[in-house]
């Protein structure tokens, strides 16, 4: 079974583009975490920058490899 992992990140941004962000994300029917990524592969498109895909397989005993 192939499962593709998630990370986690976390930062700080100005209240005011956080709430653009929120706004955002609701008109378009996602979620905050959703529009980031959204975002950032848009960016990313724009300047050519590759994004290299994680994928791991979860073993029997229920590890990662």
């Amino acid at each position: 079974m192939v499962t593709v992992m998630t990370a986690i990140l976390t930062s700080r941004i100005n209240p005011g583009v956080k709430e653009a962000l929120r706004i955002g994300a609701g008109q378009a029917h996602r979620s905050i975490a959703n529009m980031v990524e959204i975002l950032i592969r848009s960016n990313c498109e724009r300047h050519a920058i590759a994004i290299t895909h994680f994928e791991e397989t979860k073993n029997n005993n229920g590890t990662y490899s």
